[in-house]
This record gives structure tokens, sequence and C-alpha cells, in this order.
């Protein structure tokens, strides 16, 4: 495996959208996920490598687990866990 990234999006309506790898600009196009179409622009908020696919898809189900307020912590760095 290689290296992978996790990531948080804000989208426009203040909601977040957490994926892998890095695709903000295939979101902001409209051909990221069906989600994030109707609330663009998305932007960046949160990023970590991970040293495997793999790990980054535990990350990614770890955080979509996550409150709106731990996510904002984590985003914030206040929540270190991760």
């Amino acid at each position: 495996d290689t290296k992978a990234y996790v990531y948080i999006l804000e989208c426009k309506d203040n909601t977040y959208y957490t994926g892998i790898k890095h695709r903000l600009k295939m979101h902001n196009l409209g051909r990221g996920a069906k989600y994030t179409r109707a609330r663009r622009p998305c932007r960046l908020v949160y990023s970590k490598e991970c040293d495997s696919k793999s790990s980054a898809m535990k990350l990614e189900y770890r955080i979509k687990q996550l409150s709106r307020k731990e996510k904002l912590d984590l985003i914030l760095g206040v929540l270190k866990e991760f």
C-alpha cells in the first residue's frame, strides 16, 4: 500500500464531508461525492496522512462516527487522539 490521506471538507451549508485522498478540486467541480455536489464550494479544513489506504479507511470511519462538535475539535486541533 502507498500513503493515503483522510480529509474533512466544510461545505457551503456549513456541513462537513469526510473522505479519503485529496479531491477538493473534483468536489468543487461537481464531480466528487454526490453529497458535496449541491453544497459547493467546499474548502479543505483538515487532512491527515496515513501509511496505507487501509489505515486511511479506518480513520475515515472513525471520523464519520464523531459528532459535529468532535469533528470541529479535531479540525481545531483540540481532539488529539486521531
